[in-house]
């Protein structure tokens, strides 16, 4: 299978999880990661100046109408739901939040689903929250990919739980396990 785009959903101990496994993905690495990262809404953009300083990819925040591109990682705004467009740009919402969440999971997993189809890869993280599950459930009912994080690995094991429980997942891994599991999906 020819995969086209990665979404990804944490919560809870997404600092950690985030750092254990984008790092380890190379420069070459060529399709364009998006992130849901439930944070407070007064964060600043730390997560991706962070995570950038570590990386081989570039980590930014996603940017209305801004294209996804290879070779970048994008983090949802604070306070702003992370949608894809049609055309493969993002879009920002500041409609109601969904799970108690604002950027939600479920939002950018069933936006990306709709674009990216079957080519899509879906990644349920550590979290203290069901969001994602239903996103997760949506990715497979198009023909995509899910991968779920191990709960035992997990700091927080709702999220992973509520994905185990809601879809059909192709992929239960460790963090230690995300990285040459993403670099075999791509072709790497």
């Amino acid at each position: 299978m020819h995969y086209e785009a990665i979404v990804i959903g944490v919560s809870t101990g997404g600092l950690d999880a985030l750092k254990g496994f984008i790092p380890k993905l190379p420069a070459s690495f060529a399709l364009p990661v998006a992130i849901v990262q439930h944070r407070n809404q007064r964060s600043s953009d730390f997560l991706a100046e962070h995570l950038n300083r570590m990386s081989a990819l570039r980590v930014v925040e996603a940017e209305d109408k801004g294209p996804m591109c290879g070779g970048y990682v994008y983090l949802a705004p604070a306070t702003y739901h992370l949608l894809i467009e049609a055309d493969r740009s993002f879009s920002l919402s500041v409609d109601a939040l969904v799970n108690y969440s604002r950027p939600s999971v479920d939002v950018l997993f069933e936006s990306a689903a709709d674009v990216f189809r079957q080519a899509l890869i879906g990644i349920i993280l550590t979290g203290a929250n069901t969001d994602g599950a239903q996103g997760a459930k949506e990715i497979k009912a198009r023909g995509g990919l899910v991968i779920v994080q191990d709960p035992a690995d997990a700091e927080a094991d709702v999220m992973p739980k509520a994905a185990l429980a809601a879809a059909r997942v192709d992929y239960i891994v460790t963090l230690d396990q995300l990285p040459p599991l993403l670099l075999q999906l791509a072709g790497k």
